[in-house]
């Protein structure tokens, strides 16, 4: 029996799901930036919004998913890692992070985590594991990390004490401040060990040139956004040490031949074309880091 199958079968139906298509979602949004059919009307208004005042909105959208991806790949072919949470995750769209995971090692078990009612109508999506490996889904809400790490799910297919790369790809800049983001991921790190990984893309607001005028759109939708200065982003470190090359735009972080050129033959790549902050640290032994 599949981890879909074991979730109905526990729940015994799965319950309505209020999909809220009447409004735009941050989720579908980048389902209509990557290309995806899995979006309604106000996304893609909202998403041409955006295109209008960040023209490179769809580049980023990729740039940042081969980022994750590739840091993935990275992590798993020469960290040794082999437990991947993936908060945040959105809407599926192939290849997904366990695809790549387990690309590079079968055995790979990986737990995704979303809040929005249309990532878990479409979860079945993610419950496609090699063999040899595991992926769940939990519906939770970051802003409540210890209903993620006590979930059954996560505690079935995840050893938390061993080695876990933690993913938040794009999701901390739509956290209010009141809800304290910094204090929220540095909880979920503190519960990993020694060796585990963080990795973490946010909307950059140095390299965002029209960020402040964003940030109105989306609260006239009631939506939070908090594009994150330099500062802010590397606070999310806390607790880890980040490896090299740092805190960059993501097409900077150890390209390599699947890397998009966010660029043009003749000019180097512009960081403003993905205004991203991405990294990845390592939690050292107790002591290690402040």
């Amino acid at each position: 029996m599949s981890d879909a199958d074991g979730w109905m079968s526990r729940a015994g139906h799965r319950p309505p799901l209020d999909l809220r298509t009447d409004i735009p979602h941050p989720a579908r949004m980048y389902d209509v930036f990557l290309g995806g059919k899995t979006n309604y009307r106000p996304d893609r208004d909202m998403a041409e919004r955006v295109a209008e005042k960040m023209p490179t909105v769809k580049l980023a959208a990729r740039v940042n998913r081969d980022f994750v991806l590739r840091a993935v790949r990275r992590l798993a072919a020469e960290a040794g890692i082999r437990q991947f949470l993936d908060i945040g995750t959105g809407i599926p769209t192939s290849p997904n992070l366990h695809e790549v995971a387990q690309s590079v090692a079968p055995e790979s078990r990986i737990v995704y985590v979303d809040n929005d009612p249309i990532v878990l109508a479409h979860s079945r999506a993610l419950h496609t594991s090699g063999p040899a490996g595991r992926t769940t889904y939990v519906q939770a809400d970051f802003t409540d990390p210890d209903s993620i790490l006590t979930a059954p799910q996560l505690r079935e297919v995840l050893d938390l004490g061993q080695p876990v790369a933690l993913s938040m790809g794009l999701l901390l800049h739509w956290i209010a401040p009141e809800a304290r983001p910094h204090a929220l991921v540095r909880r979920l790190v503190d519960a990993l060990p020694a060796g585990s990984y963080l990795l973490i893309s946010v909307f950059a607001k140095e390299l965002a040139g029209g960020s402040a005028s964003l940030e109105e759109d989306f609260g006239a939708q009631g939506i939070d956004l908090h594009p994150a200065t330099r500062d802010d982003a590397l606070r999310f470190f806390d607790g880890t040490e980040l490896i090299e090359p740092g805190l960059v735009a993501p097409h900077r972080w150890r390209p390599d031949a699947r890397t998009l050129d966010v660029g043009t033959p003749d000019a180097a790549p512009d960081d403003t074309a993905a205004p991203i902050w991405a990294g990845v640290g390592v939690k050292p032994p107790s002591g290690g880091a402040g």
